[in-house]
């Protein structure tokens, strides 16, 4: 995480609960939290799940596509591939 962005998060958390009453320190804190995670390169659960999904598939593939050049290496005639 960038150290100067959550000292500017400290800082601003500070000045707002000095200067407010309770309710507005917690109404102050998640305008504050939600700026810090907009800046942060943070993605949703659901958009983390679907590259997971896709992620997956790749692999999937990736090991049908191996099975298959070494059936089609083990199939030639000469002497094996470097």
């Amino acid at each position: 995480m960038n150290d100067k962005l959550l000292s500017d998060f400290a800082a601003r958390l500070a000045q707002a609960a000095a200067a407010n009453p309770m309710g507005d320190v917690e109404k102050n804190a998640r305008a504050m939290l939600g700026s810090l995670f907009a800046k942060l390169d943070l993605v949703t659960r659901d958009e983390f799940d679907a590259q997971m999904a896709v992620l997956a598939k790749a692999r999937l593939r990736i090991a049908e596509l191996e099975a298959r050049v070494a059936a089609l290496e083990a199939a030639r005639p000469g002497p094996p591939a470097r």
